[in-house]
């Protein structure tokens, strides 16, 4: 270490290497929006808006939920929760074996460890579980993990997903499918 380094208190290192870490993680992804979304062409209808205020499963489900989801959770600088969640369910889906040894270390070290760049929300007890579950690897040596990075997406970031202007504005920009229109206008 320089010897500039070396004179700053830990706590100001510590400091600089989790900006390092978050910084470099914003770097090295694509900027996450809605109009960078493959499927942005396709507007969602009204209907589909609506539906992903009914469970959290029916937004995950929907493409574009997905989406517009990632995109708000990467404007709050919380898109690591779904990253995980998602590299779980590929791992979970892993056929080969012999792929399961380096994907589970890529997951760990991304975003368990102690240095990892894109560390999720984990309480001591999970992160310990994890950790031992990594001596002897099998498909489910994440569910712990997941389930818990699910339930804080489902309890506190997806209620503030359907508050947000984002989410507002998706539901006012939405038109009725062609299918309701046509239905309104049998009643009419």
């Amino acid at each position: 270490m320089c010897k500039g380094l070396a004179s700053l208190p830990t706590c100001c290192l510590e400091r600089a290497k989790e900006l390092k870490a978050r910084l470099g993680s914003i770097l090295q992804k694509a900027n996450w929006n809605l109009s960078s979304c493959k499927i942005a062409q396709n507007k969602p209808t009204l209907e589909e808006c609506l539906r992903w205020k009914q469970s959290f499963e029916k937004l995950l489900s929907s493409k574009y939920g997905l989406c517009a989801f990632t995109a708000f959770l990467v404007s709050e600088f919380s898109e690591e929760n779904i990253a995980f969640y998602f590299a779980c369910e590929d791992y979970r889906n892993t056929k080969s074996t012999g792929k399961l040894s380096a994907k589970a270390h890529k997951i760990y070290d991304e975003f368990i460890g102690s240095d990892a760049p894109r560390e999720i929300n984990i309480d001591h007890e999970t992160r310990d579980i994890t950790r031992a579950n990594m001596l002897e690897l099998s498909s489910s040596c994440f569910d712990l993990a997941q389930h818990k990075i699910y339930m804080l997406m489902a309890k506190d970031c997806y209620p503030r997903f359907l508050r947000s202007p984002a989410y507002r504005d998706l539901v006012c920009q939405a038109k009725p499918s062609t299918k309701a229109t046509k239905q309104q206008e049998k009643k009419a």
